[in-house]
């Protein structure tokens, strides 16, 4: 593999970023945002605590609908910006496989996630494993009875989305992703598999 995923994240992470005049923060030709993670993780929590029981599962497909749109445009921005072709593109030799490692790269620099890849079937099935990540802390040192890191979840099916569906923006869909371990569920770590979306199959994010 030509991807130096500790270079892109070294490289990266010495970026500085900060807002312009006009109080936005372009970066990787998407708009960044610098909210505390513990506004999103509350939002994530409260909305599962909120909803009756049998409308949970409604409510985490919510959360994941959203980041799967985040993963799938920030995700198209990274890698059509400056920083990407500067930092990245140079290291890429297999697309998209090389794409999806450095994305990840990527992905942890920001602070997002500590992620990699640790499974990748090309055009079929990829599994990411995080050892650390902000939506773990929804649990507050506890343990939450279901896992609840839709971010990743769904940012993972967004970029299986660019690497292997119709060319954006007509490939968003194409993959699902399910979390099915969870720091803030007591597991060690968290681990994400996206598999190709069949409409015709059932698919449940809690079970």
């Amino acid at each position: 593999m030509a991807i130096d995923r500790q270079k892109i994240i070294d490289s990266l992470s010495k970026l500085e970023i900060k807002g312009n005049n006009e109080g936005l923060i372009p970066s990787f030709n998407v708009l960044v945002t610098q909210l505390p993670t513990t506004f999103w993780n509350n939002f994530a929590v409260k909305i599962m605590k909120t909803v009756l029981p049998d409308l949970q599962e409604a409510a985490w497909g919510l959360l994941y609908n959203a980041a799967t749109e985040c993963g799938y445009n920030t995700g198209y921005g990274i890698i059509t910006s400056e920083e990407w072709k500067a930092v990245v593109a140079p290291m890429v030799e297999k697309v998209p496989e090389d794409i999806l490692y450095g994305a990840y790269a990527v992905f942890t620099a920001w602070g997002w996630a500590n992620a990699e890849i640790v499974e990748l079937v090309p055009n079929e099935k990829m599994v990411v494993r995080a050892y650390n990540y902000y939506e773990a802390d929804t649990a507050k040192g506890g343990k939450l009875p279901y896992v609840l890191a839709p971010m990743i979840t769904g940012v993972s099916a967004g970029f299986m989305d660019l690497a292997y569906g119709e060319p954006y923006p007509n490939g968003f869909r194409t993959f699902i992703s399910k979390q099915t371990k969870g720091i803030e569920k007591g597991d060690a770590y968290g681990e994400f598999v996206v598999t190709r979306n069949n409409p015709d199959e059932e698919f449940s994010f809690l079970s």
